[in-house]
């Protein structure tokens, strides 16, 4: 694979499977989609798809064939720890057909942070690898995530992977990255519609999203312009601006507030 963050003409898409019983659940809140996607953003990477299955393994490989012939890149978050019910490897192995056993190069990973008394069955566990993979390295705890193909393995622990990400950016080849123009308005989303609406019409390269919100007692709207073009972006937004101006509403190109 290229460099990182390539300004290609191409659209690079992604998805991320995020694995784990405990977040279908509730116990655990997701924390890492979020930050997988603005990491990608920035890199010109479009997350276009995001799921949550459980620790099952046809579950998991249902998703992981599904997801990795649909988009450039598959970011799978969970299921590689030291116990029973981390079968990430195992069902990515079965995606792709092919065996998985212990891995040297990630076995001597585990003791450079365990002595070889404390290299328990569990710990030696993740140092299972499907074979063809490429490790990932893991500076926060050594046990390492794995590629396969397009599919990038790694911990559900927010650190961890937030430190593989960064470790595996590399590898990756971005396309333009979307340019942003912010429009923060007092107007109500329902009153911003059909004037919105006008707008996308008459500027179909950008997307145009709106996100409402209450603050200080008060309603208002977000409306953010994308394009790969900064140009297009602004008109549009000065677009949206005097539409709203034109409907007697305030309406400022800037940051999005902070809501309550």
């Amino acid at each position: 694979m290229g460099e990182a963050g390539g300004a290609e003409d191409r659209i690079v898409t992604a998805a991320v499977l995020v694995i784990g019983d405990e977040i279908l659940s509730g116990r655990t809140p997701d924390r890492n989609i979020a930050h997988i996607a603005a990491h990608l953003d920035r890199m010109g990477i479009r997350l276009m798809e995001a799921r949550v299955v459980p620790d099952n393994q046809a579950e998991i490989v249902a998703s992981l064939n599904a997801l990795r012939d649909r988009y450039t890149y598959l970011f799978t978050t969970g299921g590689i720890g030291p116990t029973h019910d981390d079968i990430t490897a195992d069902a990515v192995a079965a995606a792709f057909g092919v065996d998985i056993s212990e891995n040297e190069k990630a076995l001597g990973r585990l003791r450079q942070r365990h002595a070889e008394a404390d290299l328990t069955p569990g710990r030696r566990r993740m140092a299972r690898i499907p074979h063809g993979a490429s490790l990932i390295d893991n500076p926060v705890s050594q046990a390492p995530g794995f590629q396969l193909g397009n599919v990038f393995v790694m911990a559900g622990v927010p650190a961890i992977m937030a430190a593989m990400l960064d470790a595996l950016s590399p590898r990756l080849k971005g396309g333009k990255v979307l340019k942003i123009v912010n429009i923060t308005s007092d107007i109500r989303e329902g009153d911003a519609a059909e004037p919105l609406a006008a707008v996308q019409a008459a500027h179909g390269d950008v997307s145009i999203g709106s996100y409402p919100f209450f603050r200080q007692g008060g309603f208002g709207t977000v409306i953010v312009c994308r394009s790969t073009s900064l140009k297009d972006a602004a008109a549009a937004a000065d677009a949206v601006v005097a539409a709203f101006k034109g409907m007697g509403a305030r309406a400022d190109i800037g940051p999005a507030p902070e809501t309550d």
